[in-house]
């Protein structure tokens, strides 16, 4: 085909593209104009209804410890929060390198997922639930829904099988299993590279690494 002819085509669907979207946009401004006041005090009462059961979930989840990447002491305060809270992640750790690279990681998720509660149980303390479990490998994620263990991330080999994944590709990760709400681009900030986050999370891991196993 000529190259005159390929351009043709191509104007003549970009022109077609530019159209429909035009004619969406006049649709919704039409839309617009055919609202009197009552239909927009409608509009106006239904968002702020929004946005107050949306307020009130916040305190609700902040008053159930979300927004904070916290330990459970024993395997009744994990019955307790998984009962509580329709979403949780817990880390089964124990004092060792892995385990502390995942806490970064976890902290960071807590405070921008807060629809989810993000904890952490010393799996050699908590042998009861370990073993109902099924907990082997350390670090371990339980991502729980409605009181019930939905799927795991076992150890690092899901995240791209090294210590240097960054917060992105577990957020990626945990949104696959739906138990953090995931709007198609991470919440972290984009301007940020890989290789920093994953460096940043690194050294700071790094200096607690010293009574690591």
């Amino acid at each position: 085909m000529e190259i005159p002819k390929v351009q043709e085509i191509l104007e003549k669907q970009v022109l077609t593209v530019a159209k429909a979207v035009e004619d969406k946009i006049d649709d919704e401004i039409s839309a617009l104009d055919r609202l009197d006041l009552d239909d927009l005090e409608v509009l106006r009462e239904r968002r702020l209804q929004q946005m107050k059961k949306m307020a009130e979930k916040r305190s609700r989840w902040i008053a159930l410890g979300h927004g904070d990447y916290s330990e459970l002491l024993s395997e009744k305060d994990f019955f307790a929060a998984v009962k509580a809270s329709d979403r949780v992640v817990c880390h089964f750790y124990r004092e060792n390198w892995p385990c502390k690279v995942m806490d970064k990681h976890m902290s960071l998720l807590a405070k921008r997922h807060i629809e989810t509660r993000f904890v952490k149980i010393h799996a050699e303390k908590s042998p009861f639930l370990a073993e109902k479990l099924k907990i082997v490998v350390l670090p371990t994620l339980a991502l729980i829904k409605n009181a019930k263990v939905d799927d795991y991330v076992v150890g690092f080999d899901q995240l791209g099988g090294t210590d240097e994944f960054s917060t992105e590709e577990l957020e990626e990760r945990l949104a696959k299993s739906q138990v953090i709400i995931f709007e198609g681009e991470s919440s972290i900030n984009q301007s940020r590279s890989n290789a920093s986050t994953r460096r940043s999370v690194r050294q700071s891991a790094d200096t607690n690494s010293s009574d690591s196993e």
